[in-house]
């Protein structure tokens, strides 16, 4: 079964992608610049270091 908190975070991750990809206002694929691309980045940035964290306190195989 796959990872729910992995699925959430590469879809804020999409999300993101393509919103910096027609933003107007000029954020890029690591710079926010708009109020909404700050958003969509700060749940990615979020999601992403709850993903990692998680993964550090696996146990080791």
């Amino acid at each position: 079964m796959p990872d729910d908190l992995h699925q959430r975070y590469q879809a804020a991750h999409r999300a993101y992608q393509s919103h910096a990809d027609s933003c107007g206002a000029g954020c890029t694929r690591g710079t926010p610049q708009c109020r909404d691309g700050k958003r969509l980045y700060e749940t990615f940035a979020r999601l992403q270091d709850a993903y990692l964290t998680r993964l550090k306190q696996r146990p080791q195989r």
